[in-house]
């Protein structure tokens, strides 16, 4: 029987780096963004749908992703609308994930706002990865085209670290030096398999 690991953790957390070491130690792990990207690339399945519900902001490469951001960003109506395209184009993709690994011990899905869309009751287990909010803040507003303002709109629509850390089944703490935070990955995988290979 495959455990299903659930992999959530707020902007700038680490969340992507601790997924490449649970990919590194061997556990198949769906990353639900590779997927939206996927689905909004060139030739990606989304691409009309998005640009009949939001005219412009799709390009010959695909979707624009900033246009797209700042078309929903602050806009609960146009957020929704575009949530209802994506999630259910990412659960299909992440219903082919498990089904290709259903002979795996443990399968990892990435899902940033697992808590928010209700995605933890179908999980086994869930990881939660943190940072302090200084650490948190240092990383996201190094990324192009970041601000203040940007960070505070997304993190208003994201669960509290706070309050993720108290529904997860294990912590894993970004704010220490990478090996550390490995060993914490490698602690989690030994406990869910017994040592069964991944």
């Amino acid at each position: 029987m495959t455990i299903v690991l659930g992999l959530t953790g707020s902007i700038g957390m680490g969340k992507s780096t601790v997924a490449r070491m649970f990919e590194a130690e061997g556990v198949p792990v769906f990353d639900a963004d590779a997927a939206v990207h996927r689905l909004q690339g060139p030739e990606g399945e989304l691409v009309a749908a998005i640009e009949v519900r939001f005219p412009g902001t799709t390009r010959a490469q695909g979707v624009d992703r900033s246009a797209l951001a700042e078309r929903v960003l602050g806009q609960p109506e146009a957020l929704s609308n575009l949530e209802a395209l994506i999630h259910p184009a990412v659960a299909r993709e992440r219903a082919k994930f498990l089904e290709n690994h259903a002979e795996a011990a443990l399968v990892v899905l990435d899902i940033p706002l697992l808590f928010e869309t209700g995605g933890a009751a179908k999980v086994d287990k869930v990881v939660v990865v943190s940072a302090p909010a200084a650490v948190q803040a240092d990383r996201v507003l190094a990324r192009p085209g970041m601000s203040c303002a940007k960070l505070a709109q997304i993190l208003a629509r994201q669960m509290p670290d706070e309050e993720k850390r108290r529904r997860a089944d294990f912590v894993v703490e970004t704010g220490t030096p990478q090996e550390q935070t490995r060993e914490q990955v490698r602690a989690i995988i030994a406990c869910l398999t017994g040592g069964r290979d991944s």
